[in-house]
């Protein structure tokens, strides 16, 4: 049979009994104390840990976005360039300069005489593409603005093919004026 010490103690009457159950009290006082701090720990510990997958999370789903943000103007680019691949006007080095307006830079663009009348007429439209210009309808631009605006450099307002309604109508202009 197996005695606690403190059994023992009493029966040998070093101890009172009074004495033995404040000594037990007091042990179960520290030992719960010790629990108490125990799971202290523990429930700082696990609440680190789920800061931390919190936080893990919170960084992969910014990522994710990122990167989702990154594939979609991937994909705008691709139908840009599709867009202007398709639809651009031959480069056939024209005879007219036809001057445009690329952020504060003045550029000029060589064009046949028709394709310099349309552009001004706001029927075809400038947009940058690579390292260059092209020429492409309007309606293309109007897709392409649509998408990405920065992409049209230049594109002039429509304008009736039939002015009918010029407020300078009436007004004859002399054969003989020189410009």
């Amino acid at each position: 049979m197996a005695n606690s010490f403190g059994d023992q103690f009493l029966k040998a009457g070093l101890v009172s009994k009074d004495k033995l159950n404040k000594a037990k009290k007091s042990r179960h006082r520290q030992k719960k104390a010790e629990n108490k701090k125990n799971s202290e720990i523990v429930n700082e510990a696990t609440e680190s840990a789920r800061l931390a997958a919190a936080e893990k999370v919170s960084r992969d789903r910014e990522l994710n976005q990122q990167q989702k943000e990154v594939a979609e103007r991937k994909a705008v680019q691709a139908q840009i360039r599709q867009l202007v691949e398709m639809n651009r006007l031959p480069k056939d080095e024209g005879e007219v300069g036809y001057n445009f307006q690329d952020g504060t830079a003045i550029k000029k663009l060589f064009v046949s005489q028709e394709i310099h009348d349309k552009l001004g007429r706001g029927l075809h439209a400038i947009v940058k593409f690579d390292a260059g210009y092209e020429v492409i309808p309007s309606v293309v631009a109007e897709k392409i603005k649509l998408r990405d605006e920065s992409c049209i450099v230049s594109q002039a307002a429509t304008q009736a093919e039939n002015e009918d309604d010029d407020s300078y109508a009436d007004f004859k202009v002399p054969d003989d004026l020189m410009w």
